[in-house]
């Protein structure tokens, strides 16, 4: 059972990066994380895709400042190399929806190392079993 689930369905680069945060806290902190990637935020698990998200249009403009600042912060800019830090930690267990794959273009091939397809309907169940559900 994990202690948090997230349901990720934006596709803007900045905000993205909101459930990665809260995933990456949580899991430093020994916690059990579920992620499930629905709508076009299914391609961040691709690795045909990951690193192509624009950045939203009411902050288009500020990419490089906001990739500067993440920098700052020691942090890795690119969507991939996020994902792949949570998977790092063992405690962060990343799905595709499995119709958002298919819908949205991500074959199982595409998939980067760690994340695997789950149908929406298991995740729902996941959820009913988490401690806390969060939505971005």
């Amino acid at each position: 059972m994990a202690d948090l689930a997230i349901v990720v369905r934006e596709s803007a680069y900045d905000r993205i990066l909101t459930p990665l945060a809260f995933a990456y806290l949580a899991a430093s902190s020994g916690q059990e994380v579920e992620m499930l990637f629905v709508n076009w935020a299914v391609r961040a698990l691709s690795k045909k895709y990951a690193d192509e998200f624009p950045i939203s249009a009411e902050r288009a403009g500020s990419e490089e400042w906001l990739k500067q600042q993440i920098s700052s912060a020691g942090l890795p800019t690119r969507i991939s190399d996020l994902l792949r830090m949570l998977a790092q930690t063992g405690k962060v267990r990343l799905y595709a929806c499995t119709l958002a794959a298919q819908i949205f273009g991500v074959e199982e091939s595409d998939l980067i190392e760690g994340a695997e397809f789950l149908p929406a309907n298991e995740f729902v169940a996941k959820m009913a079993e988490a401690k806390v559900t969060m939505t971005f």
